[in-house]
């Protein structure tokens, strides 16, 4: 029998509620978890989406650069020596800004962190589905990352580092109160590697 426990991303680990107190979208997609990743007896013990900052922060540096693109047509009158359309090139500018939004907003929807008491995983991708998996006894450390602009807007991420050097290294990106979070993933890990049960 698997029990499944869910957290809510804009709560942290704070929010965690179990699923039989769950919405009932995230008890659907606890049970897609179980029939396709989960083993038998594995027990959630956190389900996790990044911050909706992730779209935002992912994107940034994209929508600056179409943005100073945009600026520099009309600062260097290039829109008037190649005779461009000045609202066609502002309406590009929005066209090319949205549509890497969007792209973001997708990678946002497709990603799913998990911790289980046997294994940590990353879930992401939009067309092709890529997944982290590593045993919590095979991870060296974690460490929480964070820059300044996340600690402005209460975001962070945490990095998993597995024994092996020949295994990737995996980033639970954007994630709300990482340092909470952070917590009882080393403390999951602490019981796995001691043979503690949860």
């Amino acid at each position: 029998m698997k029990r499944t426990t869910i957290v809510n991303a804009s709560e942290g680990a704070a929010g965690a509620a179990t699923a039989a107190d769950a919405a009932p979208t995230a008890t659907s997609l606890a049970t897609l978890l179980s029939r396709h990743i989960l083993r038998d007896g594995e027990v959630v013990i956190l389900l996790l989406k990044p911050s909706p900052f992730f779209i935002l922060l992912t994107s940034l540096r994209f929508v600056a650069v179409v943005a100073l693109l945009v600026t520099a047509i009309f600062l260097f009158d290039i829109n008037d020596r190649f005779h461009m359309n000045t609202v066609a090139v502002i309406e590009a500018g929005i066209f090319i800004a949205a549509g890497r939004l969007m792209w973001a907003t997708l990678q946002w929807l497709a990603r799913l962190y998990v911790l289980t008491d046997l294994r940590v995983l990353r879930i992401s991708g939009v067309f092709n589905v890529h997944i982290f998996d590593c045993p919590l006894r095979k991870v060296a450390r974690t460490r929480v990352l964070q820059s300044t602009r996340d600690r402005l807007l209460g975001v962070g991420s945490i990095e998993i580092i597995p024994v092996a050097d020949d295994e990737p290294e995996a980033v639970w990106q954007t994630i709300a109160k990482p340092r909470l979070v952070h917590e009882q993933v080393v403390a999951t890990i602490n019981k796995a590697k001691q043979g503690g049960s949860l």
